[in-house]
């Protein structure tokens, strides 16, 4: 009984430190949000990928589209290759 115990108490240590090892990080992938009311005062959401997606939900409620002040952009990890060149 001894070793099982022992055998939890290890695999809940390791599970604990692997999740505080792996910190977590909200990407934000949409630029705009939906605005509603005169001042926002009716709610906000801001789960638009374009302007024409956020200007279609608000279209007959009212409101306003605006950027997402928390979007940065996508993230460049400089993995990109170049483009070879056709030969014609």
């Amino acid at each position: 009984m001894q070793k099982t115990t022992s055998a939890l108490f290890i695999l809940g240590a390791i599970a604990l430190i692997s999740a505080l090892a792996t910190p977590a990080r909200a990407e934000i992938q949409y630029p705009w949000c939906a605005v509603y009311g005169a001042r926002g005062d009716l709610g906000t959401n801001c789960g638009f990928s374009t302007l024409e997606q956020c200007r279609a939900t608000i279209s007959g409620i009212g409101g306003s589209c605006e950027p997402n002040q928390f979007y940065k952009g996508p993230v460049n990890t400089g993995a990109s290759h170049p483009r070879k060149k056709k030969r014609h």
